[in-house]
């Protein structure tokens, strides 16, 4: 307990999947946290549960892709706040999985505007704050995608791009004792998973998650919490002397 305790987190896409699971170990472990993201009912619901359960949340609707709502967000939020430490990068979209010579320019940039640029407007507009606070921690969520192939070519290029910005932003920032670092989940159950179940041609949810499961070595998909435990370890004082590092927890499957 009180791994962050009275430490102000910002994280985004908090309002479900692994952003959610995120809010609430934070919020368990002393945290003051701000959940942001698109979803308005999904937000909300996630900052009243982490109420109820007698943590700290608020709920600030924004879309990370949109640099003006970023920059007035977090403002109000430093406003209110006093001071920010924590930074988790969350917010995505996977979007199409046609090939290349089939990809418009509006889906390439409907996932790079999400997935890529989100992260860069947030970590922009957080860095002055994370400065004035004495630093702090930022936590960028990529994907094992972002170091394999396959066929979802556009949201794989853009989680390799957020693997080397953390390397690049870790490097510029540590004067100003900024940590940055990336983790990257493997196949995790959440309810963007849930929903493209059936495009992929599975009868049920659990047929889906019996086939992930067949080909991941530890024996079994991962769960949101499993991520947030990686999360809350670097956004910690545990994970001080670690910048620029990537955090893969995908239940074996790059080793294969």
């Amino acid at each position: 307990m009180d791994r962050v305790k009275n430490k102000t987190a910002i994280v985004t896409g908090g309002g479900s999947g692994i952003g959610e699971a995120t809010v609430k170990l934070l919020a368990a472990e002393g945290a003051e946290v701000i959940i942001v993201d698109i979803d308005d009912k999904g937000g909300k619901r996630v900052a009243g549960e982490v109420k109820a359960a007698g943590g700290k949340a608020d709920f600030y609707q924004m879309d990370v892709s949109k640099e003006k709502e970023v920059e007035k967000v977090f403002s109000d939020i430093f406003k209110k706040f006093k001071k920010l430490n924590i930074l988790v990068n969350c917010a995505a979209i996977v979007g199409t999985d046609a090939p290349p010579h089939e990809i418009t320019s509006e889906q390439w940039d409907a996932v790079m505007n999400v997935n890529l640029k989100g992260p860069f407007f947030c970590t922009k507009y957080a860095v002055p704050y994370l400065k004035q606070s004495g630093g702090g921690s930022v936590v960028n969520v990529s994907s094992i995608m972002g170091m394999l192939a396959g066929e979802t070519m556009v949201y794989n290029t853009s989680k390799s791009g957020i693997r080397h910005m953390t390397k690049n932003d870790a490097y510029i920032y540590t004067k100003d004792k900024i940590r940055f670092n990336s983790v990257h989940p493997g196949y995790i159950i959440t309810p963007l998973f849930k929903s493209l179940v059936t495009q992929k041609g599975h009868a049920s949810v659990e047929e889906a998650i019996a086939h992930e499961s067949a080909r991941i070595p530890i024996g079994r998909m991962g769960l949101p919490e499993d991520i947030a435990n990686g999360i809350l370890y670097l956004a910690s004082e545990e994970s001080s002397y670690v910048t620029g590092s990537e955090l893969i927890i995908d239940g074996g499957c790059m080793i294969v």
